[in-house]
């Protein structure tokens, strides 16, 4: 569960290592996203020479969060941080990732919301 401000790490090799939150998509009044959920965050550190600068705007989705996240078979999933993949800006396909490499464990309810493309790059899918 993240909200406005929160900061996440992004998981994936666009250059961009960590991010500040300043909106959470899917309504005026919706306040935390949780997995699978679409934000728009600020790169706050990024690596030199790479496609994503220091103080970009950009889509992304949550694929991990601290936040005991329940599953439909009554179990839960903690992860140790709060993660998100960047999105590209590609209106034929909003839902592919604007990397080519995911780094650490992804749940399976990201494959099932349509991101397959970020789970067949994920190197492990929990």
């Amino acid at each position: 569960m993240v909200q406005d401000r929160s900061l996440v790490i992004i998981a994936d090799n666009t250059g961009a290592k960590i991010g500040r939150i300043f909106k959470v998509l899917g309504g005026s009044k919706k306040r935390y996203a949780e997995i699978g959920d679409l934000v728009v965050l600020s790169v706050q550190v990024a690596e030199p020479r790479k496609t994503v600068k220091k103080k970009d705007v950009l889509t992304a989705v949550v694929v991990r969060q601290r936040k005991p996240f329940r599953r439909k078979d009554g179990s839960y999933v903690r992860f140790d941080d709060n993660a998100v993949v960047v999105l590209a800006k590609n209106p034929k396909d909003p839902f592919e990732p604007k990397a080519n490499r995911v780094f650490g464990p992804i749940p399976r309810e990201i494959v099932d919301m349509g991101y397959q493309k970020i789970g067949s790059l994920a190197p492990e899918i929990v």
